[in-house]
């Protein structure tokens, strides 16, 4: 009797998303209530292996909250840069006991390459490109390696560069799950009032946009949201949602 004929083994080099799979999402998902969205998502499985990236700042508990409904388990990303505010990490700690949260994971830079390239923690002050680079990017990059996508809090009110986010976005071969993207402000804060949900601490003073300490502000009246973050710099990203702005012949110092 023959022998069946071997299996060749592959190789799977396929890409996790394509930008067709983004539009296919976005089309099923136009005019449907977020709630649904989110749930049909997790429930579904359509993104594969799902972490929700969180700052805990100024406007998160909204998406925790929505996200706690349908799933409590689900991994949350916190990275602590080491240059939080304290009321953020309270505030964090606020939110997870009282959303039932139960898969926070707290993400912090890697202690040796703190020491090779911040060691005196000022790197903020004169490269606030490469601090983000080494604090931030770099940090997530290693958390999200065994996830397929990403739900974040962006809004397209936020900012001008945010203007017009979609609900889901290509990122690499990952695919970015924004199920904010078309709130505004009073819709969250319906939302807070709805749902009685605590406020950031710092939300009170004007801090509308909540990130590290050393480069987050109050932001003055008629500016948007964002405008606290890195006050004076040519900067509006991290670069964990998008490149962040260098000004000609500033470019990182590695």
């Amino acid at each position: 009797m023959a022998e069946p004929a071997r299996r060749i083994d592959r190789i799977d080099t396929a890409p996790r998303f394509t930008a067709a799979d983004v539009a296919r999402l976005n089309a099923r998902f136009e005019g449907v209530a977020t709630q649904d969205v989110i749930r049909a998502v997790l429930e579904e499985g359509l993104l594969g292996r799902v972490a929700v990236v969180s700052s805990f700042g100024a406007e998160s508990a909204v998406l925790l909250d929505l996200v706690a409904a349908v799933d409590p388990a689900i991994p949350v990303i916190f990275l602590d840069t080491g240059k939080m505010f304290p009321e953020t990490l309270a505030y964090r700690d606020t939110l997870v006991a009282r959303l039932g949260l139960t898969g926070i994971r707290v993400v912090a830079p890697e202690a040796a390459t703190i020491a090779a390239k911040d060691g005196t923690g000022l790197r903020w002050s004169y490269d606030p490109d490469g601090c983000c680079e080494i604090r931030k990017v770099l940090p997530l990059a290693a958390a999200m390696k065994d996830f397929d996508a990403s739900i974040t809090g962006r809004k397209g009110f936020q900012a001008s560069t945010r203007s017009g986010i979609a609900r889901f976005e290509l990122d690499g071969d990952r695919i970015k799950f924004n199920p904010l993207a078309d709130w505004a402000k009073a819709d969250l804060d319906r939302w807070f009032e709805a749902r009685d949900l605590p406020r950031h601490p710092l939300e009170a003073q004007g801090y509308l946009s909540i990130g590290c300490a050393p480069c987050t502000s109050v932001v003055k009246p008629g500016e948007d949201p964002r405008a606290g973050r890195w006050r004076g710099w040519d900067k509006v990203e991290c670069g964990i949602h998008g490149e962040p702005i260098v000004r000609p012949g500033e470019e990182p110092v590695f």
